[in-house]
């Protein structure tokens, strides 16, 4: 139990901005962190249940919706999985060689492209949040989004070779139950996409468009991972953050698309 209790603690430390006691970073302390790293996902997710219900209620102009909900889990996250999609692009924009881009994550300036794809990245949630108020039938893809994300790319540390032999990829990643966590993790994705489906069950097209995510979120994950090995030569905790954000994209762009088709 202890150590379940100090994984909480390791994931939210790490994972979040919201304060927790402070533990050891250590083989039994961090065994079954990635496990709740969705958690923070959950955390999100409710607190965006709040803020959409609240702009609802007192019919909110869209774009204070959507502005308020983009900076949600940039606040509770505190912005670590998109510090990993900056560096992430600067390196795939560099078009180096394997250590180049490698140096580039590591190193702690940003180049160019990055902030360039950050701010790109932060309009299209917001356009995507804009047009999910607007239509709001497929909101129940917003809550999954969070956890969904997180898991994907939690499942990333722990199921793919890490690329360097440090970071915090590596860190998670050695000193985690890597089969365990895996399943664990798979598992989560696949609860919260049926709960995703199972809301959606009452909409018109509903069911289809969560199915969609799902095959979409398949073909994502793929990519990723030969992206991942043959640009990289595997995982590091930017690549994992870029996972996350995108993820998170992808299914916001699908909620807001397929709302605007129904």
């Amino acid at each position: 139990m202890k150590s379940v209790i100090s994984g909480i603690f390791v994931a939210f430390s790490m994972y979040s901005a919201i304060p927790v006691p402070q533990v050891n970073w250590e083989k039994k302390t961090m065994r079954w962190a990635l496990i709740f790293l969705p958690l923070v996902g959950v955390i999100i997710s409710t607190v965006s249940w709040i803020w959409f219900a609240f702009c609802s209620f007192f019919r909110a102009n869209s774009l204070f919706y959507a502005v308020g909900a983009t900076l949600i889990p940039l606040c509770i996250s505190g912005g670590i999985h998109l510090d990993g999609l900056c560096d992430t692009c600067d390196a795939l924009c560099s078009f180096g060689d394997r250590e180049k881009r490698l140096a580039i994550l590591k190193d702690p300036h940003v180049g160019a492209f990055g902030p360039m794809w950050i701010c790109a990245f932060l309009l299209a949630e917001c356009a995507c949040f804009s047009q999910i108020f607007e239509y709001s039938r497929l909101f129940p893809l917003v809550l999954v989004a969070f956890p969904v994300a997180r898991a994907m790319g939690g499942r990333k540390v722990v199921a793919s070779p890490c690329a360097k032999d440090s970071g915090l990829a590596h860190i998670f990643a050695e000193n985690s139950d890597k089969r365990v966590v895996s399943v664990v993790l798979l598992l989560e994705t696949m609860v919260y996409l049926l709960i995703s489906g199972v809301l959606l069950f009452g909409v018109t097209h509903g069911t289809t468009a969560a199915l969609i995510l799902t095959v979409l979120l398949m073909l994502w994950y793929a990519f990723h991972e030969k992206l991942s090995i043959q640009t990289f030569g595997g995982i590091t905790g930017d690549l994992a953050g870029f996972c996350i954000s995108i993820s998170e994209l992808l299914c916001l762009a699908v909620a807001a698309f397929g709302g605007l088709v129904l």
